[in-house]
């Protein structure tokens, strides 16, 4: 309770009630009525580890080593005190196994703290890595979402033993007590090392209930990809008395949010996207006006990230006047907008009028897409919140206009397949369809009640 009245109140959290670490895990059903709690083994594992992490750490009694989640996913409080947890721990240890991945609830505390982890190091522009897995049942690496495959993480320290059966397989089966001593041993000691090195800053915890899954739709392609696009000027081609400490040496080196913020927005929109479980990659929109062709089918949702001061540059305008008159709605807008940065301030109310004269439609789009996107985004904080919005109308208008061909030897009884990176690179091996409509979730249309009028409507943080 008093964790939780604490963040609510804005305050810092004394070090003495932030769990050291996040047990993340998916909760196992019974087999029948009345029968044992599977996820006993899985209790077992977490007071191991607590003790461990006590003994090897300054931790003063009484303090968090661990918090993991003992009740299904319900009850008053649940999701504030889960929000609290993530927002405040030092490491993320995720339970590898097939369930783990199968699991939405698993895939939002995941993206929660990847998220914290992505904008502190958007701050400083050094690495954050703060999630430790740890393999409860092997998961073949074929079937490891992208944000998992893309750990940088050896678990052959931890015996070889431990990489063949995992965890439950060295508590499980009699004679393997000590292969399971010192898994826990070496994972705990991994856990302490990275807290040390990583030193993750609590923040404002999400709300647990409305962050996406890192692990994307259940079912959807381990191959989605998205592109990032930034409409920006380089340091050198800026406008009369615009200051380059905001810009670098290209587009993608544009950072609107310094001296806040030390990582490239592109990056940091780049790494964001990932966290959603796509393969993302990234370019300027000055190397890729003119080959775009409005007759042919998308290949994959992109972002548009479009700097206002850009419309000073007439070519540039021109090239995205162009642009906006192609029927591409599969492309979404998103603006950052630093209200600190007194240049932008003072010619807001221009610049923000000639960018919807310049992008009428695009701005359209994205308004109806998620209104604070267009409006502008006030902060790398805000920016993390809407861009899986943004990404979500993106993937369903590429789903709506990518291009389809029906089934081999089957024109009448299966649904039309994509092409693209996003569906079918090549002939159908299963007669399934990998992406139907509905497999990024519910249908937007466009009148999003919970989005706010502006990006900036909360940014006390930046």
């Amino acid at each position: 309770m008093f964790l939780r009245s604490h963040l609510r109140d804005g305050g810092r959290v004394p070090a003495s009630v932030q769990p050291y670490f996040f047990l993340s895990y998916a909760h196992t059903p019974r087999f029948g009525a009345g029968g044992p709690d599977p996820d006993m083994w899985v209790e077992r594992l977490f007071r191991d580890l607590c003790s461990h992490v006590m003994a090897l750490t300054d931790l003063p009694a009484g303090a968090e080593a661990g918090f993991m989640d003992r009740e299904i996913r319900s009850g008053e409080g649940w999701s504030e005190r889960l929000g609290a947890a993530l927002a405040t721990c030092r490491v993320f240890v995720p339970l590898f196994s097939p369930r783990y991945f199968a699991s939405e609830m698993c895939g939002k505390e995941w993206y929660a703290f990847a998220q914290r982890a992505i904008h502190q190091g958007a701050l400083s522009n050094q690495p954050a890595e703060a999630i430790v897995p740890a393999l409860w049942v092997p998961v073949p690496p074929s079937q490891l979402p992208g944000p998992a495959e893309r750990l940088q993480f050896n678990h052959n320290t931890f015996g070889e033993r431990y990489v063949t059966d995992g965890l439950y397989g060295l508590i499980k089966l009699r004679g393997y007590a000590e292969q399971y001593e010192r898994a826990v041993y070496e994972l705990a000691k991994r856990i302490v090392r990275v807290a040390e090195t990583v030193r993750l800053e609590p923040v404002r915890p999400l709300d647990y209930r409305g962050v996406p899954s890192a692990f994307g739709p259940t079912g959807s392609s381990p191959a989605r990809t998205l592109h990032v696009t930034v409409a920006a000027a380089s340091r050198h081609d800026l406008p009369d008395g615009r200051s380059p400490e905001y810009y670098g040496d290209n587009a993608l080196e544009w950072n609107p949010y310094h001296p806040v913020a030390q990582r490239p927005i592109a990056y940091v929109a780049e790494d964001l996207v990932k966290n959603l479980n796509y393969q993302t990659s990234v370019g300027s929109f000055d190397d890729e006006a003119g080959h775009y062709d409005s007759k042919q089918p998308p290949t994959r949702p992109e972002i548009l990230i479009v700097d206002r001061w850009v419309v000073e540059d007439e070519h540039r305008r021109q090239r995205l006047a162009a642009f906006d008159q192609e029927s591409r709605p599969w492309v979404n807008v998103v603006v950052p907008w630093n209200r600190y940065d007194h240049q932008s301030r003072a010619k807001e109310i221009e610049l923000a009028r000639r960018l919807e004269e310049t992008l009428p439609v695009k701005m359209g789009q994205g308004r109806a897409a998620c209104r604070a996107a267009a409006n502008g985004v006030a902060n790398m904080e805000t920016l993390g919140q809407i861009l899986p919005q943004v990404v979500e109308a993106a993937a369903q208008q590429f789903l709506r206009h990518a291009q389809v061909y029906l089934p081999a030897g089957n024109t009448h009884t299966e649904r039309p397949r994509l092409l693209g990176p996003m569906g079918m690179s090549g002939p159908p091996a299963p007669p399934r369809v990998p992406f139907p409509p509905d497999t990024f979730g519910g249908h937007n249309d466009g009148n999003d009640s919970n989005d706010t009028d502006r990006g900036d409507a909360d940014d006390s943080e930046s």
